[in-house]
């Protein structure tokens, strides 16, 4: 039973701290007009009926007490004009067969008993017919005898007030309620705003506000986020100046190798040379990583488009595929252009052609990279994804080899704006499918 009403309750902190607060009050209100309210009320109800029994009592003494059914309608309309009643002798109606009130009439049950319990020549009591008026039967000498009477004579009049000023002052104070507990969870919720913009490469300006313990959590989530940003200015830093030194020898290699001559051994050499500097290019590429980019409106028809022509200067069989949405996604133009090129440098490498496509919706966008190849088995997808993973036997070993680092780096670019990239199988091409997929 625990379990299924877990399903029904509000998952957000707003939605259970409003029940933690609306239950109580909404309980309390229920307990004070189930038992005092109705308890207070059927007090009331018992003494006022008691009060017409009392003149019920007299009238109906006053009448039987007459010599004659002249004499006893003159006093009893004597009688009923003191009281404000009405009364007819004989009745002009014949009695029910039982007292007639409405099952929600609860005050009415008093009503009858009360009557009923003081005067056993009542024959019925009536609280059903009218809403204003109570009508009695009554047995006398002279026959039945009906009376007439307000009904805010016996019962309390406007019951309902009370309720609902008790109703009105508990929105009044839940609306009250509701403004301090907003103010105090707005808080957390820029917090939150402000994590997962700082997961997706944004910098939201944030300032810590509210209870002790958010401001705690706030200032320990600006000094987390300026360590990280240190961190990677100083890692960029460094890389830039590995980045020269490696490269630095590499360039008198190739000056050193210019200078000999055309042959097989010197084109060896030369390619070998060129492996060194693709291999430096994409450690540097996966360890660099792409936080420091400023993030920008990125229009994906423009993105994609320039990715599909780099691709085919470099004499890369790249087309485009099908393609849906307009609109522009906040990320990092270069990063997504990086990961990209990783996508179909591998598409190129173990097939023969690549197509890539990109899919807009309010939620997402998703950019997809085919290619016509052997794929990569489905136990192997998850593998392949990390770093320095190679997977070229399981794929095509001839079409020359990496270092386990296009997809790593376009999964983490992907995981750094909130994203995630998946591998599948291409329905039209029958190779490997690569969906960037980025929240919006």
């Amino acid at each position: 039973m625990a379990f299924r009403l877990k399903n029904y309750l509000p998952r957000s902190l707003f939605g259970r701290a409003a029940l933690i607060l609306i239950v109580p009050i909404v309980t309390i209100q229920l307990v004070v007009s189930i038992v005092f309210i109705q308890r207070h009320f059927d007090g009331v109800t018992q003494q006022l009926s008691r009060g017409v029994l009392l003149e019920e009592q007299h009238l109906l003494g006053a009448v039987d007490g007459s010599a004659s059914l002249a004499d006893a309608q003159v006093a009893a309309k004597a009688i009923a004009d003191d009281l404000a009643m009405t009364v007819d002798l004989p009745a002009t109606t014949s009695a029910p067969a039982g007292d007639l009130r409405d099952f929600w009439d609860l005050s009415g049950r008093d009503v009858g008993t009360t009557l009923h319990d003081g005067l056993p020549q009542v024959l019925a009591v009536d609280l059903q017919s009218s809403s204003r008026d109570v009508r009695l039967w009554l047995t006398t000498a002279w026959g039945p005898m009906q009376v007439s009477l307000s009904r805010g004579r016996v019962t309390a009049s406007n019951p309902h007030q009370l309720l609902v000023l008790t109703a009105l002052a508990s929105v009044l104070m839940t609306a009250v309620s509701y403004v301090f507990l907003r103010n105090q969870l707005s808080p957390i919720t820029r917090l939150a705003a402000a994590a997962e913009a700082f997961g997706r490469g944004q910098n939201l300006p944030y300032k810590p506000r509210g209870a002790t313990e958010v401001r705690a959590a706030g200032s320990a989530f600006l000094d987390m986020r300026a360590r990280i940003e240190r961190q990677i200015e100083q890692r960029t830093l460094m890389l830039s100046g590995v980045s020269h030194d490696l490269r630095a020898p590499l360039t008198r290699l190739n000056l050193g190798l210019s200078l000999l001559p055309d042959d097989e051994e010197t084109a060896a050499l030369r390619r070998d040379v060129e492996d060194m500097a693709r291999l430096v290019d994409e450690f540097l590429a996966f360890a660099r990583g792409d936080a420091l980019e400023e993030s920008a409106n990125v229009d994906p028809a423009t993105l994609v488009a320039q990715v599909v022509d780099k691709a085919r200067r470099g004499g890369l069989d790249v087309s485009l595929g099908a393609c849906s949405g307009s609109g522009t996604v906040r990320a990092r133009p270069q990063a997504l252009i990086r990961a990209l090129d990783n996508l179909v440098g591998n598409a190129v490498r173990y097939g023969s052609r690549a197509v890539l496509s990109y899919a807009l919706t309010d939620r997402s966008l998703r950019l997809s990279v085919e290619d016509d190849g052997p794929g990569i088995p489905k136990n192997k997808r998850d593998e392949a994804l990390l770093p320095f993973t190679r997977l070229d036997a399981a794929r095509n070993p001839n079409q020359g080899g990496g270092v386990g680092l296009g997809l790593s780096i376009a999964a983490d670019i992907a995981r750094n704006h909130g994203g995630t990239l998946r591998l599948g199988e291409s329905e039209g091409l029958g190779g490997l499918r690569a969906d960037l997929v980025l929240a919006r």
